[in-house]
């Protein structure tokens, strides 16, 4: 009746980022009856935060198949079972954009047990897969891996179904059924007029007030997404039934999509931004100094009162930078923060660390490439232009960057050409000094994935 089912991922989005590892539970209704597990080769390289959480790194699953090559043994694990998650549609998104580029169509019934447990147990200081299963007496002895939270997950659920005594989820299949929602007060039209384009996108009230603002690299998609309820942070009816209508702006690129979305909402402080309004996740580098004497580094989340090196604006951002930065000045994982596993450093026993973990390599000599690293921080950045698509098939857009700091965005005809500083400028809107802005541009530039960069 149920495959139960978690995945782990190289990212947090199906549109840019790749399965390395799935487990699937076959659940009868009463309990567990088959299980199936394998590693996945995602065709890219592992991001080294995602290795720091899962322990899965790119030698674990360079021999391991393709989802490709295994798309179809897949397909009939799943195939006329309703899928079960934790956090649903996260696994869902990633396992049908795999069968799609394999060629399969896959569409099913889904239930949440995020959502499930909410309204069956409620009343937890936490639903989140590590807090839920503590609190139910469910030890997971592989947390973060495909089996040991699928296996988790498959115990919650069974749990779940013996306490559904009010249909719960009987109903949740039934509401499946159906069609997508929309909010009662929108008209269908506005809807299915939206473009499948980047940009930015407003919901408005009964007097046209905007009441969010929000941006994405296709916004009829990213739309849906929130109507369908899968989103958590869109359980929420209130919202629903205030929006009216949808208005939007095109961006082109994604990096504009995402600086405009910004400037948008701090000019007009919609009342259901409260993330961005009140706060605004931001990763930086710490340095300290050890009791040995040892300069050290950690990546961890901006809070207030603290003065980070560097700030970005995800964890995976800062984190891959650092990375770079370590390699580049041969510094210890296990004394920059980067290697979060007990034990003894991997670098060193590898022969790539020079030993300051284990007190082999002078303090002043370590400590001399380490003061180098963070100087290089601070060395003045370049001069460029980030160019990517424009709004229309004859339009490019660009964002300006004047000595490593963000200048503004802006766009022009395909037919002219961007040869100097002075001419990008001329084409650009001059934007207000934001440490948001600069922060989504440091992330941007520390991973600008294959955009076309023109440095002055």
């Amino acid at each position: 009746m149920y495959a139960i089912v978690d995945i782990e991922t190289t990212g947090g989005h199906a549109a840019s980022h790749r399965i390395t590892e799935i487990a699937i539970y076959h659940h009868d209704g009463l309990q567990i009856t088959d299980h199936y597990r394998t590693l996945i080769n995602p065709g890219r390289q592992i991001p080294h935060f995602i290795t720091g959480l899962t322990g899965i790194n790119y030698e674990m699953v360079k021999e391991a198949p393709a989802f490709t090559d295994i798309a179809q043994e897949v397909f009939r694990w799943l195939d006329g079972r309703v899928f079960v998650a934790h956090n649903a549609h996260f696994d869902y998104s990633f396992l049908r954009k795999e069968f799609e580029d394999a060629g399969i169509a896959w569409n099913t019934k889904k239930l949440c047990t995020v959502r499930l447990s909410r309204k069956i147990i409620p009343g937890l200081h936490s639903y989140g897969l590590g807090r839920l299963a503590e609190s139910l007496g469910i030890k997971i002895p592989d947390r973060h891996r495909a089996s040991g939270d699928a296996l988790a997950t498959a115990k919650i659920f069974d749990v779940l179904l013996k306490r559904d005594n009010e249909g719960t989820i009987a109903k949740a299949l039934k509401r499946n059924s159906g069609d997508m929602i929309l909010p009662p007060n929108l008209p269908k039209e506005e809807f299915e007029a939206l473009p499948s384009r980047a940009g930015v996108y407003y919901f408005l009230d009964g007097h046209s007030q905007v009441i969010y603002v929000g941006k994405a690299i296709n916004i009829k998609k990213r739309i849906a997404g929130h109507f369908s309820g899968d989103a958590r942070e869109w359980n929420r009816s209130n919202i629903r039934n205030e929006i009216h209508h949808i208005t939007y702006e095109l961006t082109g690129s994604e990096l504009i999509a995402l600086i405009f979305e910004s400037q948008e909402i701090r000019r007009l402080w919609p009342k259901y931004n409260l993330a961005q309004k009140y706060k605004t996740e931001e990763w930086g580098i710490y340095d300290y100094e050890d009791r040995n004497g040892y300069l050290r580094f950690c990546v961890n989340s901006v809070s207030k009162g603290t003065v980070p090196l560097i700030t970005f604006s995800t964890k995976g951002d800062a984190w891959n930078f650092w990375w770079e930065k370590v390699k580049e000045f041969e510094l210890c994982p296990k004394l920059s923060g980067l290697q979060l596993a007990k034990g003894d450093c991997f670098s060193f026993q590898s022969g790539s660390c020079g030993g300051a973990c284990q007190g082999v390599e002078s303090v002043k000599k370590y400590n001399k490439r380490a003061q180098k690293a963070v100087d290089s921080f601070y060395e003045s950045g370049n001069s460029m232009a980030i160019l990517g698509p424009g709004r229309k098939a004859a339009e490019q857009s660009l964002v300006l960057i004047e000595n490593g700091n963000y200048v503004g965005f802006g766009f022009y005809d395909k037919q002219e050409a961007i040869t100097d500083f002075e001419t990008a400028r001329a084409y650009v809107k001059v934007g207000k000094e934001n440490r948001i802005v600069q922060n989504l541009v440091n992330s941007f530039l520390a991973n600008p994935r294959g955009a076309e960069i023109v440095v002055f």
